[in-house]
């Protein structure tokens, strides 16, 4: 007989310990009976464990402010009380036992996603965004929100909101050098990139993970999702649920939609893993369960809006949305860091939808540098949707680096890098330098690095720009034919039944105590824990089950992928019509079906005055812009596009701050660095020709600096032959005598170089005396 192994007696206690199950062989079927008392078992523990997610279920919804943040908080702000009250709240995060905060250090604002779930996400768990800020040494802060939503309260109403929220966590903070970094997260980071792009002032970097910002792209055979209003006819069917849940819309909605992108995972694998792992799983499966039956509901404002401006109508990345106070957001006015973190596991918001927005919005390189936006990716290769934010291997890898990092990602020059990190090995380069299990470089690079992930031709625009414009005409008809009978018809009671029978709410109340049929089972389970007898790991009817599970997924991914399938085909056909297109107004030629945001006269005006400025001023500054200058014109390398910056220069650079007790702030080296930044872009041979006019006569104060150069060149490995050839001219620059006749003698150097940027320092020298002895002549 097998040992029995016994677990805590708690009735709601379902984690229990396995114990050694023997063989009992039943005729010519080993382990059967073993296997068959194991099952038996497993499944009163399985509907145990529903049944505490029911009722687990209730209390939640039961609370005035649900959320399942693992954190203490304090509330500093009730949206309610605003002028234009909503339902969003702003806590203080009480850091753990055992964290020190640095209140010199820049606040980390967490916003959750408000997509048909309650708050709490991002700081779920330790490992999460919240807990890598805290350890960081960040103060945090969290924006949440309420289960119900205010009467009227609108998208624009949030916005503003968050707005006041971030004004009171910079007033909180007098003593922090820079603005709080704010991390949205999925449907919020479209919100806070609104809110950047309306309030630029109030930021500092900003992070969104699995946002959705550009919501037709997409690549044929996948991303399923993006086709789903245009079978659906458009907006009008979550204008039909708004009406009847009386101006709500239900969020449990958005959670099925999610659900029915993987069908394996939602109606088996799921319940699977927790049945077959009943004894060790349940209080994992307990904790998610706890967020995502967190049912929240929107007003029919708000749910409009997601649809028709967003969803259907893609007018963020074209810049088409116009505030009811005339303000256009344009995305091009942010003008802090902007870092996407996205995923190629993602079936929510895929890579193409994460990062689409900056091809929208730009059509050449330069344009990015011209308004001095500086972009972050970072592709993961594998995790999923929630993964991005939920996994705690995510959150101790990427999260962290990005804590770590921030000031570095503050200060990067103008343009488009991907972040790229690799495990800090024993006996790495400068480890030293590093913090954390990772090293993390920007790399440059180009718009045509997004374009090869995969993106619409003309004909995909022409068909999604169908669907806008059919889903216009089919909700006029709605409101105008079918809105009045069905509002006539609903009423708060009918409303609240139609949400209580939500499939996605409803399998919750069912398997709880306040279903009669269920109550039997707490006792039963706790007799089962008493006598639990696990099955051995040898039996072969475990591998048997494992098989048959595996062949269920495989039917059921299978279904998933000729739905998935015939939903493209009948998309692609039915909105692909020429007639279609010419009925909802689409002409039929080559013009882009839909505009892209072009270049202002003012902000064309002001580029020309500011490179007039920038021109004017090159050969003005300080030792230290000099230092500045050079050290850019080292990390730049001989291309433009082969850019790579390393957090250990960066953290070279701070040491060498802190032993000479430099007094600029962070704020004036990220201005500095981006003005040198251009200079070395509109006139590389003139900024370094003025070089040692900058640096002043003391010899000594050249010698410290091109000794700090050097340490910062080599604090990251794999500089090439180019860097350090780059870096010999530097160092002849500065060694210079301050004679006219020197100084002339390089200016000509420079200009008889014609902008070649590699060059030997012995053909330097030669050169230089080849020219200089010409000088006169000339």
């Amino acid at each position: 007989m097998s040992a029995r192994a016994k677990a805590g007696s708690s009735r709601d206690d379902a984690v229990t310990t396995p114990g050694d199950g023997a063989d009992m062989p039943f005729g010519p079927w080993p382990g059967l009976m073993e296997y068959a008392i194991d099952a038996w078992q497993r499944n009163v523990l399985f509907l145990d464990v529903l049944r505490q997610r029911g009722n687990q279920y209730l209390e939640h919804m039961a609370e005035s402010a649900p959320h399942v943040l693992s954190f203490d908080a304090e509330l500093v702000i009730d949206g309610r009380t605003l002028q234009r009250p909503v339902n969003y709240v702003l806590a203080r995060i009480t850091p753990p036992e055992g964290v020190t905060i640095d209140h010199q250090k820049r606040p980390f604002v967490v916003v959750d996603p408000r997509a048909g779930h309650g708050p709490g996400i991002g700081g779920f768990k330790a490992d999460s965004e919240i807990g890598v800020a805290l350890r960081a040494g960040h103060p945090c802060y969290f924006i949440g929100f309420l289960p119900e939503p205010v009467a009227d309260q609108t998208i624009e109403d949030i916005v503003a909101a968050e707005a006041v929220f971030l004004e009171r966590v910079i007033e909180l903070h007098p003593e922090s050098e820079e603005k709080p970094c704010v991390i949205g997260n999925c449907q919020a980071g479209w919100a806070v990139m609104m809110l950047a792009a309306l309030r630029p002032d109030l930021f500092g970097p900003i992070v969104i993970a699995g946002a959705p910002l550009s919501y037709w792209a997409g690549v044929h055979g996948k991303n399923p999702m993006r086709y789903t209003g245009g079978l659906l006819g458009g907006s009008w069917p979550t204008a039909l649920l708004s009406d009847l849940g009386k101006g709500k819309f239900d969020g449990a909605w958005l959670v099925r939609n999610f659900e029915s992108l993987s069908p394996a995972n939602t109606f088996w694998t799921k319940q699977y893993n927790l049945w077959s792992k009943v004894d060790t799983e349940a209080r994992r499966y307990l904790g998610f369960e706890r967020w995502w039956g967190g049912h929240v509901n929107l007003n029919a404002d708000e749910i409009r809006f997601i649809v028709d401006e967003l969803f259907i109508g893609n007018k963020l990345a074209s810049g088409e949305i116009v505030t009811r106070d005339g303000m256009r957001v344009d995305l091009r006015n942010i003008r802090s860091p902007i870092v996407c973190f996205c995923s190629h596991g993602d079936d929510i918001t895929p890579p193409q939808q994460a990062l689409g927005w900056i091809t929208d919005l730009y059509a050449k390189d330069t344009d990015i540098i011209a308004h001095g936006q500086t972009i972050v990716y970072a592709l993961h290769e594998s995790a999923g949707h929630l993964g991005i934010f939920v996994s705690g291997a995510v959150a101790k890898k990427e999260h962290a680096e990005f804590a770590s990092n921030i000031d570095l990602i503050d200060v990067l020059p103008p343009g488009l890098y991907e972040a790229v990190l690799s495990p800090k090995t024993l006996g790495a380069a400068n480890e030293e330098f590093a913090e954390g299990d990772w090293i993390v470089r920007f790399e440059r690079r180009t718009l045509n690095d997004i374009r090869a992930l995969g993106g619409n031709d003309l004909e995909d625009e022409r068909r999604f720009a169908a669907v806008r414009r059919l889903s216009e005409i089919n909700s006029g008809l709605y409101q105008m034919f079918a809105r009045p009978f069905v509002q006539t018809f609903a009423n708060e009671h009918t409303a609240e039944w139609l949400r209580r029978l939500n499939p996605a709410r409803l399998q919750f109340e069912l398997f709880s105590d306040r279903n009669p049929l269920m109550r039997p089972v707490a006792d039963l389970a706790a007799q089962v824990r008493e006598e639990r007898r696990p099955a051995a790991q040898d039996n072969p009817l475990t591998e048997l089950q494992k098989q048959v599970s595996r062949q269920i997924e495989s039917a059921l991914d299978a279904y998933r992928d000729l739905r998935d399938n015939w939903s493209e085909q009948t998309f692609m056909a039915f909105y692909g019509s020429l007639l279609l297109q010419a009925l909802v107004g689409l002409q039929a030629n080559d013009a882009p079906p839909r505009r892209h945001p072009g270049d202002e006269p003012e902000d064309v005006a002001f580029v020309r005055q500011r490179i007039t400025e920038l021109k004017r001023s090159i050969a003005e500054g300080d030792p230290a812009t000099a230092a500045i200058r050079a050290l850019l014109y080292v990390g730049l390398g001989p291309d433009l596009s082969d850019v790579t910056i390393d957090e250990r220069g960066f953290n070279a650079l701070r040491q060498i701050k802190a032993e000479r007790g430099g007094t600029m702030t962070l704020g004036e080296f990220k201005r500095i660095v981006r003005e040198q930044f251009l200079m070395l872009l509109l006139d590389e041979q003139q900024a370094l020709a003025t070089l040692p006019g900058m640096l002043g006569p003391d010899p000594a104060q050249r010698r410290r600096t091109i000794e700090a150069l050097r340490r910062v060149a080599s604090a990251a490995d794999g500089h090439d032959r180019a860097h350090q050839e780059r870096l010999a001219t530097i160092e002849q620059l500065f060694g210079q005598e301050k004679d006219e006749k020197k100084m002339r003698s390089r200016r000509v150097s420079v200009k008889e170089d014609g902008g070649r940027r590699v060059r030997s320092a012995a053909s330097r020298r030669r050169r230089g005396q080849r020219v200089a002895a010409a000088a006169p002549r000339r």
